[in-house]
């Protein structure tokens, strides 16, 4: 089975379909959160989500959007929270409330988290990724870092399909993965996207001009 696994979308629609346009055949799509914040179309990649019933997770800003703001937001993040807050619709919002923390998709082999198995707000990075964040999976996705990166040992793999919508791995391209399930590889990918256009959607929207500026450079 053929697994597209994205994260970190962030409100930036143009990126989310730029990757999904790119992404090759594939049997069902998972997501490991942060749907939302940063960038302006909130409402258009929660729907994207709700409508191919993509297997979700509960992302720090998804989470502070419906509530809970115990996360160290900076005034950049904090004012996309913000507006995202106060342009989605009852049932959007609905929909982020109802995420957990963690899921288990495909009978098991595989589950999703956002940070950390431990802690959803932990920042997990490639460099960090070992056996010991293994449970009974075969598969652990976690994003968080927005930083592109696999490893395959023994007791599984352990990915991270980096950032769709604000990479901050030097690189400004969207980021995905897919997962081949059978032969539990990875195949990492990048896609360019109209970078412009979404800045000005930043700049029209009255959001941190460091939004717009931080997605020419992937960082």
């Amino acid at each position: 089975m053929k697994i597209g696994v994205i994260s970190d979308i962030h409100g930036n629609k143009i990126a989310l379909d730029a990757v999904l346009s790119d992404m090759p055949a594939v049997d069902t799509l998972v997501c490991a959160g942060d749907v939302v914040g940063y960038n302006p179309w909130h409402g258009g990649c929660v729907d994207a989500m709700r409508e191919r019933s993509v297997p979700t997770v509960m992302g720090n800003h998804d989470r502070a959007v419906v509530g809970d703001t115990s996360f160290g937001f900076n005034s950049m993040a904090g004012a996309g929270v913000k507006h995202a807050r106060e342009s989605l619709t009852d049932n959007q919002q609905a929909w982020l409330a109802g995420l957990p923390a963690e899921r288990t998709t495909l009978d098991g082999r595989l589950k999703l988290v956002h940070g950390h198995p431990d802690d959803p707000d932990r920042y997990t990075y490639p460099r960090q990724f070992g056996p010991h964040l293994l449970g009974d999976e075969d598969v652990l996705v976690l994003g968080h870092t927005h930083v592109q990166g696999y490893e395959r040992f023994d007791e599984g793999v352990v990915m991270n399909p980096g950032s769709v919508g604000q990479p901050r791995d030097n690189d400004p391209r969207a980021a995905y993965a897919v997962l081949d399930t059978e032969e539990l590889s990875v195949t990492e990918h990048r896609v360019e996207y109209d970078i412009d256009s979404v800045q000005q959607a930043v700049h029209d929207a009255d959001l941190p001009a460091r939004i717009a500026e931080r997605l020419r450079s992937g960082q």
